[in-house]
């Protein structure tokens, strides 16, 4: 019987662990759109997504004056020349929606460069981090439904990329 007490003692009461394992989480939606690189980068695109709309209206409004004028022009022309001239105008419409899909796509990668870039450097940090402070996970902080503030890193780690990286090179 004693055997059968010292055997639950044993299993119960001593059964803990000495191991710590230390669990942390990042808002990296934060660190993307905040830190000196994001903020640089989002301007950056910005001005590019300007200037390409700049554009946009530009060829808008040669295209539309020039269907206004054909027309103004159908009672007057041609059935076969107004058909040629309306189809020169369909053609350059295509090519004007192939060059909007052409800079959208572009900006589109510029961002996901730059992001991709960024994130590199997050990851270099993280790395140096966890191990200097004997982290054994980070997860994202969108995949965290509660959690105590203290286990967020993403002060921490804006205060080390900023410190790292202030612009990103945009290709």
């Amino acid at each position: 019987m004693k055997k059968y007490y010292f055997l639950f003692f044993f299993l119960f009461f001593l059964n803990k662990s000495f191991a710590e394992e230390k669990i942390v989480y990042l808002d990296v939606n934060f660190l993307l759109s905040k830190s000196e690189a994001g903020i640089y980068i989002n301007n950056e695109l910005k001005k590019i997504n300007d200037k390409n709309i700049e554009e946009y209206k530009k060829i808008e409004n040669s295209l539309k004056s020039e269907e206004e004028k054909l027309l103004k022009q159908k009672n007057i022309l041609k059935e076969n020349e107004f058909n040629d001239k309306a189809n020169k105008l369909r053609e350059k419409y295509k090519s004007y929606q192939i060059l909007q899909n052409t800079k959208n796509n572009d900006l589109k990668k510029i961002r996901d460069d730059s992001g991709n870039q960024i994130l590199k450097v997050i990851n270099e940090i993280l790395a140096e981090y966890s191990t200097k402070n004997k982290i054994s996970l980070v997860i994202k902080k969108k995949n965290v439904v509660i959690g105590k503030t203290e286990l967020d890193i993403t002060k921490n780690i804006l205060d080390l990329l900023n410190n790292k990286i202030k612009k990103v090179e945009l290709k």
